[in-house]
């Protein structure tokens, strides 16, 4: 029983490696995606905008909190994708 365990650990930690690149790769194509999408937002903001000059202000502070809602997402997974690389 105690060979078989230690055939684990073993494997284990042969793995670690590919899971702090798994982590790393996950965190670049989480802040891909946040960066697009925030990019997104803001044309479509400006079009909006260019459109209907007199709701400016109301389309602009949407504007705010939808990027503020994105980027918060992403901060909480690349701090989850942090934690596997240190932890």
């Amino acid at each position: 029983m105690s060979t078989l365990l230690t055939v684990i650990l073993e494997a284990a930690a042969d793995m670690a490696m590919f899971a702090k690149m798994g982590a790393a790769f996950a965190t670049s194509i989480i802040v891909l995606g946040a960066a697009m999408g925030i990019g997104k937002i803001g044309v479509s903001a400006l079009e909006s905008i260019a459109r209907q000059p007199e709701a400016a202000n109301d389309i602009r502070g949407s504007m705010i909190v939808v990027a503020a809602l994105i980027e918060g997402a992403s901060f909480f997974a690349i701090v989850v994708c942090l934690l596997v690389l240190f932890v």
